[in-house]
């Protein structure tokens, strides 16, 4: 098979909005499987790239989410105050040291150590954005402030501590529907919980 780079010949491109992020319309040649071109066209939203941490103490195996509101999800017919991990985008950070920020920033916690997990593409239909995933061991000592986010950027985030079973249920009863939040909570489910397997 081509590599993918020769797959694709770029037509045009359009900017349609430059507001907050950015988004294009692009118009682009395709290589099929069967060694004929098909012409396309999509719409891509660039809002930079992110990164994300569960906080869990692994002694009383529990985790630190957020909640905040989400005008997107409020307009799909969600009441838009979603129950999350701490997230951000890197602006130009590396995804450590943006990560390390966000953890204060929204939960008012700093650790030692932060582990790195893996990367993900969440909606790579149309989203540019790839999350760097990270765990962060904390305790009652990790507090350095009440977090909360920053006002002037319109983040009113409430901080919420749960046993980690108590989050996956809140899975399977719809109260947490953040994909990034459910990545991370069976990732603790499968390797972190002393109950793993049976989650």
């Amino acid at each position: 098979m081509t590599a993918t780079a020769d797959r694709i010949r770029i037509i045009d491109t359009q900017v349609l909005s430059d507001d907050w992020f950015i988004l294009k319309k692009t118009t682009f040649d395709f290589l099929r499987r069967d060694n004929s071109w098909q012409r396309l066209s999509r719409e891509t939203y660039d809002r930079g790239n992110g990164a994300t941490v569960l906080l869990y103490d692994r002694r009383r195996e529990t985790v630190v989410l957020t909640r905040q509101f989400r005008f997107p999800a409020f307009v799909n017919g969600h009441d838009g105050m979603l129950l999350e991990v701490p997230a951000g985008l890197l602006d130009d950070a590396t995804p450590e040291h943006r990560i390390r920020a966000e953890m204060e920033e929204e939960a008012g916690y700093r650790v030692q150590r932060v582990e790195k997990l893996f990367e993900a593409f969440m909606s790579p239909g149309s989203v540019t954005e790839k999350l760097h995933f990270f765990l962060a061991e904390y305790d009652a000592g990790s507090k350095v402030c009440l977090g909360g986010g920053v006002a002037a950027e319109g983040e009113d985030i409430e901080v919420i501590e749960l046993p980690l079973a108590d989050a996956l249920q809140r899975i399977q009863s719809g109260e947490i529907v953040d994909g990034k939040t459910i990545m991370l909570l069976q990732y603790a489910a499968l390797h972190l919980s002393s109950r793993r397997g049976t989650a």
